[in-house]
């Protein structure tokens, strides 16, 4: 190709790629000025938009305030109203009282007027009478030769003589009156205490019943020449009674501890069924130590009834065995809780403490489970007990006395003993006959105990008959 023809290629080729380049770029500048001026559109669109919401806004708002306005101010008016409202009803009252003022002093003048005259005429009378009164003494002097002073001194000593006699009659009489409400509230607050507190009591005998399965098992009881009985009644202290009654064997003792243990060991052998002397001691011993868990259980569950806290754990541990004491054969922990409970709605009645009385009430017979281990009677163990354990004065004053062997130095001792002769002297509530044989049993224990070389001894067959451990190195065959 000629040179001069590729130059000139080249120009116009160079001049379409200029052109080309100006025109794209003419486009761009185009674009960007519609696309410019197309959101200042939608930001005047926006902008006009957000205006007319501010402005509905703002209306709203003051439709609002408006609106709460016009309720305080019509709240305002209503309060307005009822206030004028009340002040005539007052207004109207008082004049109603002016009313009534005005007939009062008009009744008020009106006595008054009245009494003005009374008092003129009594005064009228009272000077008719002191003439009439100086006649008589003229007339009784000339009658009686008697001087003035002298009939005077006379007329006293006859007002005296019937005075005396009168205010004796008085005084007699208001007292008979005062012993009777006396009597009479003291036992409207028994019967109000006693109907307030219900409760149910039976009578604890000295045997319990165990049943067994079949005839064999009393043989196995028995055991080869009698050594399985003999262990059990020598490890328990119990009496052991196996007759023909079928499918019954009847334990025996008058301590009540010892029966339930023994009733639950044999219990725990006849399931278990493995019965000679060294299982008897191992399940004897095992039941002791759950006897003594449930004799502290029940000292816990006595406190929570009557809603006592703070015993210490011994004075606990001393009202479960309560449980297993009776009085004429009446439960004492019962008893206690029964005592405790009329005494503390007496308290309560009386304007006592009420949490004190029945304190009082539980603990009155404490010394009932430890009278083996001291002297004495129960009232002066109790009260030796309680006040080791810190128990408050008053206690340990309602333990001591209320047999009426002290002097009564505050009300709850009072309260108790009254409460311990409600709950002991209700109909059906104690039987004296177990009493006295229980009281005999331990007695005969008691004395065997004080022979040297005795530690321990059981009363079995009602007393005829008198089991005795011995030590075999205090005690030789000839001695025993």
């Amino acid at each position: 190709m000629h040179p001069l023809l590729i130059v000139l290629l080249c120009v116009v080729v160079s001049a379409g790629t200029f052109a080309a380049v100006k025109f794209l770029d003419h486009l761009r500048r185009k674009d960007a000025e519609s696309e410019a001026r197309e959101i200042i559109r939608r930001a005047e669109l926006e902008m006009e938009n957000r205006r007319r919401e501010v402005e509905l806004e703002l209306k709203e708002l003051a439709l609002q305030q408006k609106a709460e306005s016009e309720r305080e101010l019509r709240q305002l008016r209503e309060e307005l109203h009822e206030r004028d409202r009340m002040l005539d009803k007052r207004q109207d009252a008082l004049e109603q009282q002016a009313l009534q003022l005005q007939k009062q002093e008009k009744i008020v003048e009106a006595t008054q007027r009245k009494l003005t005259e009374r008092i003129q005429d009594v005064n009228r009378r009272k000077e008719e009478l002191a003439k009439l009164l100086d006649l008589q003494r003229q007339t009784l002097h000339q009658l009686s030769g008697l001087s003035r002073e002298e009939a005077t001194k006379r007329l006293l000593e006859m007002l005296e003589k019937e005075l005396i006699q009168e205010t004796g009659a008085l005084i007699a009489r208001y007292e008979k009156r005062l012993a009777e409400i006396c009597e009479e509230k003291s036992r409207e607050l028994m019967l109000t205490a006693l109907q307030r507190y219900a409760a149910a009591h039976t009578a604890e005998t000295t045997t319990s019943t165990v049943d067994i399965p079949n005839d064999e098992m009393k043989g196995r009881i028995i055991g080869r020449e009698g050594r399985n009985i003999r262990a059990f009644e020598k490890a328990t202290g119990v009496d052991v009674i196996i007759d023909d009654t079928p499918g019954v064997v009847i334990v025996s003792a008058f301590d009540m501890v010892r029966r339930e243990v023994a009733r639950l060991a044999l219990n725990k052998l006849i399931a278990d069924g493995r019965i000679h002397p060294s299982r008897i001691e191992e399940i004897v011993a095992e039941t002791q130590k759950e006897m003594e868990r449930h004799i502290q259980k029940l000292g816990e569950e006595a406190c929570q009834e009557v809603d006592i806290q703070g015993l210490h754990e011994r004075i606990v541990n001393l009202l479960g065995r309560l449980h297993f004491r009776t009085s004429y054969s009446q439960n004492v922990l019962r008893h206690s809780i029964e005592v405790a409970f009329l005494a503390g709605m007496l308290a309560d009645e009386l304007g006592f403490n009420g949490a004190l009385a029945r304190r009082c009430g539980l603990l009155h017979d404490i010394g009932k489970a430890a009278d083996h281990e001291a002297e004495g009677g129960h009232p002066k163990i109790g009260a030796d007990l309680l006040k080791r354990y810190g128990e408050p004065k008053e206690v340990i004053r309602a333990a001591a006395g209320h047999h009426d062997n002290l002097r009564v130095e505050d009300p709850y001792t009072v309260l108790v003993a009254a409460a311990d002769a409600c709950s002991a002297s209700r109909p059906g509530a104690r039987r004296e006959t177990l009493e006295r044989y229980i009281k005999r049993m331990e007695e005969l224990e008691s004395i065997a105990t004080q022979f040297p070389g005795v530690e321990q001894a059981y009363a079995v067959q009602a007393g005829r008959e008198l089991r005795v451990l011995v030590n075999a190195k205090e005690t030789t065959d000839e001695s025993a």
